[in-house]
């Protein structure tokens, strides 16, 4: 019981100390503190490559209740360095859970802490801005050594972790067509073909009808089953992969995907991804979006606490309609900084920031946020359907 846990402390550069009950692993990590405003989907966010080096700070109240699901993860390991909540379910109730979140953390190797305040610390981040923190939950520490310890860590402005999380080699995204299939719920009264297996039904996938090079600076599952279900058959390569090996591979089109850190200190991605703009149709989607602001010539710089959460409205200039998005980023666009020929096509109703933009004369554009979202929302789906007809009209 969460009574006869270690105590745990989660303590911020400026000197704010918060006390709760350790969950997960017994550790000290440090680290960037943000929050996140989804109502559900923890697993995803633990496991969104886009949250290395980073705390991440839950705004709902209760955590854990329906467990953890392998299926749901968005990566091959839990990203985060800690996880912050108010209330952690111990006992999940969920056909589909496999363990407990406690359980799921603590074999990961990563901390987590109940009982903290999250309202105050949430509106402490959004005045103060992101901060370093440092999260103990071995007793090892007091309240002013691991003070000490968030000043002494690393800052993001300035850190690559797209190096952690890129794929060490090149591979084919679900060759056999099996991991991108849609679950789904029988409907008796819907008439459809769905395809069994270990008990649970899918929706068949077509074939595919576009080969895509995508680019791995930390790209979540979900991405990439998006894009087979929308016809890509996706080859997966590294980050640091030269312009010239993926013209060589004679793709129709170039995925930028979503990652950590800070987008200006990629310079090295910025070069190659600068060699492809002229020569392939080019989608970027979050950090994906940023290296090619770079690339154009234009600059990134570090918002004051981010937008991350599923409920981020944004406009779009072209047509006027409003989407609910998903987002989990702490650096955006300068639209002061880009050149002409690019035209900023979507901004978030909340600070006015670049959420989408476009090249005028070559078939590149790009969103900030995640059309992929799992769990949802599901606004802004059309945009693998956009990528598709880009490439038709460029074939």
């Amino acid at each position: 019981m969460a009574d006869e846990r270690q105590n745990a402390i989660l303590a911020l550069e400026d000197g704010t100390v918060f006390e709760g009950k350790s969950f997960g692993a017994a550790v000290v990590k440090t680290g960037e503190i943000c929050f996140n405003t989804s109502m559900t989907g923890y697993q995803e966010i633990l496991t969104d490559p886009s949250y290395r080096g980073q705390f991440v700070t839950m705004t709902c109240p209760l955590i854990g209740n329906y467990g953890v699901s392998e299926a749901d993860a968005e990566s091959r390991e839990v990203q985060v360095r800690g996880f912050v909540i108010e209330e952690l379910c111990e006992i999940p109730s969920n056909w589909r859970s496999e363990q407990s979140l406690s359980d799921y953390l603590e074999k990961a190797g990563v901390p987590g802490i109940e009982g903290v305040d999250t309202r105050a610390l949430t509106k402490k981040l959004r005045v103060s801005g992101a901060m370093r923190g440092c999260l103990c939950t071995d007793g090892s520490l007091s309240a002013d050594e691991c003070v000490a310890r968030a000043q002494a860590s690393e800052p993001m402005l300035g850190a690559d972790f797209v190096k952690e999380v890129t794929t060490p080699e090149t591979y084919q995204w679900d060759p056999e067509g099996i991991e991108s299939r849609e679950w789904t719920i029988v409907n008796d009264s819907v008439d459809e073909e769905l395809i069994e297996h270990n008990g649970d039904m899918y929706r068949p996938l077509e074939d595919p009808k576009y080969r895509i090079v995508a680019y791995d600076f930390g790209v979540k599952k979900n991405i990439l089953r998006c894009l087979r279900r929308n016809g890509f058959e996706v080859t997966v390569v590294n980050s640091r992969t030269p312009a010239e090996e993926v013209l060589k591979l004679n793709p129709d089109g170039v995925f930028l995907s979503n990652g950590p850190g800070d987008p200006a200190a990629l310079d090295y991605i910025h070069s190659e991804i600068r060699e492809l703009i002229d020569k392939r149709p080019v989608f970027g989607i979050c950090l994906g979006h940023q290296i090619l602001a770079h690339a154009f010539g234009g600059k990134t710089f570090k918002l004051k606490f981010g937008h991350r959460g599923g409920n981020q409205p944004v406009k779009d200039l072209r047509t006027g309609k409003i989407s609910i998005t998903s987002q989990n980023h702490g650096f955006a666009v300068d639209a002061e900084d880009l050149p002409d020929n690019i035209e900023v096509t979507h901004v978030n109703l909340n600070d006015n920031t670049v959420e989408g933009m476009k090249h005028r004369d070559y078939p590149v554009f790009s969103v900030q946020y995640h059309p992929e979202a799992a769990p949802g929302p599901h606004d802004a789906e059309y945009f693998f359907k956009e990528f598709a007809n880009l490439i038709d009209q460029t074939r």
